[in-house]
């Protein structure tokens, strides 16, 4: 029970750390220097912010780095209940982890056209930024593409989580929906701009509250103490 206490507050910690560093990517650095549909205004803002620009790269990848880890260790704790659903968290980690530091190279790319006054005598000023603005939108939708693998991980781990006995069942009941809640609203996304930025606050809704209840649970409580009346599942 301790071991598995002490996995559990490092996937929290790793967990909390995916949280913070993505929150600063996508809730700092994209507001600061993305102005939609305005190619100058971003070149001149990823110029005037190169540094929190580099921060935000670097936040990205770091994050998907932890993300890898989170899905480990969460295997190495669901183990006992079911090994190939536990490894199926980490491959799915794997798999959104491989598409975001890819799709970083946009990322840089939109730096050095927006830093290197070359680019803008070879392709025009208008050209340069246009190219800044298109490669940064390529990289929101790779982000997006990504997040398929993203939420389909939330589902073997609500399955896990209430299968267990080891997190409250109300809590694998919310991943699993946070799940389908993230992949429902990507075909809106990509089919329906408008009202797949529409439906963004709704649900992001079950998503933040369900995986933040989990990184919670893990940092404060690790796992449940079982009830020492109760027969030990099979497999433990």
């Amino acid at each position: 029970m301790n071991a598995s206490k002490g996995l559990a507050r490092i996937a929290g910690a790793l967990y909390l750390a995916v949280a913070i560093l993505s929150g600063f990517a996508i809730g700092i650095v994209r507001p600061t220097v993305y102005a939609a549909g305005d190619a100058a205004a971003t070149t001149h803002n990823i110029a005037a912010n190169e540094g929190l620009f580099r921060l935000g790269f670097l936040a990205d990848l770091t994050q998907s780095a932890c993300m890898l880890l989170v899905a480990m260790t969460l295997c190495l704790l669901f183990q006992h209940v079911n090994k190939n659903v536990a490894r199926s968290i980490v491959v799915f980690a794997a798999v959104s982890a491989a598409i975001q530091c890819l799709n970083l190279a946009p990322y840089l790319a939109a730096l050095s056209l927006a830093t290197d006054p070359s680019y803008a005598t070879a392709f025009g000023p208008n050209g340069a930024d246009a190219l800044v603005l298109l490669l940064l939108d390529l990289q929101h939708s790779g982000f997006l593409i990504a997040q398929v693998f993203f939420g389909l991980w939330l589902l073997p781990m609500g399955y896990l989580a209430f299968k267990s006995g080891m997190f409250p069942k109300v809590l694998g009941v919310m991943l699993i929906i946070a799940c389908f809640t993230y992949l429902a609203h990507l075909p809106f996304v990509f089919l329906w701009p408008e009202a797949g930025n529409m439906l963004t606050p709704f649900v992001a809704i079950p998503a933040t509250l369900a995986e933040a209840w989990m990184v919670l649970y893990l940092l404060i409580r690790g796992v449940k103490t079982p009830n020492q009346n109760s027969p030990v599942p099979a497999g433990v």
